[in-house]
């Protein structure tokens, strides 16, 4: 069985970093982006069942076809929904790291 010897001169990364470096505690992912993921997930899971039983009866008059076909269609627009919002995200976050480029210089 192979055992794992501890070398005392090696530090350990813990050792290596000198107190006074400052760590970087920033969101990987700003506030914005997961207000915006958490809405479409909502819309994703409200928007489709609603429609389902709120189309059941009142619009198709029990065909659940009918019913489930528009839910899908629903559930498809909510999802290019968020498609088209995080191209254009996408899109604005590169126009302004341009715009700041051209500041700089």
């Amino acid at each position: 069985m192979a055992t794992r010897r501890n070398i005392m001169t090696e530090k350990s990364t813990a050792q290596n970093e000198s107190p006074t470096t400052k760590s970087d505690i920033a969101p990987a992912v700003p506030a914005h982006v997961i207000y915006k993921l958490l809405g479409f997930t909502f819309a994703m899971a409200v928007i489709p069942i609603s429609s389902y039983f709120a189309t059941l009866n009142t619009v198709f008059g029990g065909n659940s076809t009918w019913a489930g076909a528009t839910a899908a269609v629903l559930a498809n627009a909510v999802l290019i929904g968020y498609v088209i919002v995080a191209f254009k995200e996408d899109q604005s976050e590169a126009v302004e790291a341009a715009e700041n480029a051209r500041k700089e210089l």
